[in-house]
């Protein structure tokens, strides 16, 4: 165990110094932490909500530290519970509003006989479980970024920073607590964690943190996939997706994550180069999470993984408009995907429907368009066709019949769907009819423009 800074007395910032008001906090979070402080128990924000409101942005989440343990937590509130095993945790619930408590922790070791259970290591080093409990200093200087370890106390409205952190967010730095090697080899998630913030805070990252980025990349894969997905989510849906899958790539950890797409992405043979459709899907995302829209993570996840797809199909031949060839190869890419990061069955199957719907749209004769119009799965297919449109010129085309038929009502869609006469005079029905009434007796056939 490396000599860590110990406990010091903290820069108290008191209420008049900071921005923080808790006009701005959730009523709920205060509930909680009103209740923990009535009860004896300290209380404080802590986190990226504390973060957050120093430097004027909305948090997503409000997080609690306590002295209290999980099971005091668990006795003052009866609508908590307890999860976790590496962290053990209250969730208080308010309807769908859940705010996580966390009991001060302490730096422990693998001997320690400590209160509470002691850290439990893998072989090479990641913590298993860290339930060893502390003050508030030790929790400070076992937190992973500084800016992250500033605590609001709402016993006197003020900001306690141990390890510099306000002066870190004043100069928009992203720095690790401790030694970084260290850190990342303990749980190597705040690799992403460190570029995460840098994109959605548009901050640089310390040089001592920065430097072990490159070369510790590999680290990620003893993550179980399902936990490096909820990662995923993070970095593309904190609304910077598009600066930070260019941090990714720079510090050498997308392949770790994306390998076949990352192989893909240093294929100087593309015509256009897929890097293209990526940025434009990731930078849409953005632009809808800063209009208050809705996105779609399988629509994203599906983007990241179509060179893959269409690589795939190359490499053996496939005719891109054969369905059970495009079936085999997406069952293959993610099946490759899922042994990185996990693809929850509710996120695979509308990546594979919005890829075959890219065949689907192929379609425009008969009734087959107006079928599509009805199936739940069209918007995504026409506007996944629209990012496509941006660097295949047979995709610009058929997104270019698509919309001009989206932008008709249903008689107009009917008539353009009707197949074109044949010949260049009267049908041969017509001419039928024609001919049987010239007979003696017949009345004359009516004439003219209303005929």
């Amino acid at each position: 165990m490396e000599d860590r800074n110990p406990p010091a007395q903290p820069a108290i910032i008191p209420r008049p110094e900071h921005n923080i008001s808790r006009a701005n906090i959730s009523s709920n979070a205060l509930k909680v932490l009103y209740r923990l402080h009535d009860a004896g128990h300290r209380a404080c924000l802590v986190g990226g909500g504390v973060r957050d409101l120093l430097i004027d942005r909305k948090p997503k989440d409000f997080d609690v530290a306590t002295d209290a343990r999980p099971e005091q937590v668990y006795r003052l509130f009866r609508n908590c519970r307890l999860i976790g095993r590496r962290f053990r945790l209250a969730h208080v619930q308010f309807g769908q509003d859940i705010v996580e408590v966390a009991t001060f922790r302490a730096h422990g070791d693998d001997t320690e006989d400590g209160d509470g259970p002691t850290v439990e290591r893998a072989a090479d080093g990641r913590i298993l479980s860290d339930n060893v409990y502390g003050s508030i200093e030790d929790d400070a200087w076992r937190r992973d970024f500084t800016i992250n370890a500033l605590y609001y106390d709402i016993a006197n409205f003020a900001v306690l920073d141990y390890v510099g952190g306000m002066d870190d967010l004043r100069r928009g730095l992203i720095r690790l607590i401790g030694s970084p090697a260290q850190r990342y080899q303990e749980d190597p998630v705040r690799m992403l964690r460190a570029v995460r913030f840098a994109g959605k805070l548009d901050f640089r990252l310390d040089p001592a943190t920065e430097a072990p980025l490159q070369r510790m990349g590999q680290l990620l894969e003893k993550i179980p996939p399902a936990r490096l997905f909820d990662e995923i989510l993070k970095l593309f849906l904190g609304g910077s997706a598009a600066r930070t899958f260019e941090l990714l790539r720079h510090y050498q950890l997308f392949g770790w994550l994306f390998p076949a797409t990352e192989h893909c992405l240093g294929l100087a043979q593309q015509p256009l180069h897929p890097k293209s459709l990526l940025l434009q899907a990731l930078a849409s995302t953005d632009n809808r999470l800063a209009e208050g829209k809705p996105v779609n993570p399988a629509f994203l996840l599906a983007a990241l993984l179509w060179e893959p797809l269409q690589d795939r199909m190359r490499r053996h031949g496939d005719h891109p408009n054969d369905v059970e060839a495009l079936q085999a190869a997406a069952d293959l890419v993610i099946q490759d995907q899922i042994r990185r990061v996990a693809l929850p069955r509710r996120y695979s199957l509308p990546i594979r429907e919005i890829w075959e719907f890219q065949q689907r749209l192929t379609a425009i004769t008969g009734k087959r368009p107006l079928r599509l119009l009805s199936h739940p799965r069209f918007r995504a297919g026409y506007d996944f066709l629209l990012l496509r449109a941006g660097t295949d010129e047979q995709a610009a085309e058929l997104a270019d019949w698509w919309t001009r038929f989206l932008a008709l009502d249903e008689i107009s869609r009917a008539n353009a769907l009707q197949p074109p006469a044949k010949g260049n005079g009267k049908s041969k029905s017509r001419r039928r009819r024609n001919r049987r009434s010239t007979r003696p007796g017949d009345p004359i056939p009516p004439s003219g423009p209303d005929s």
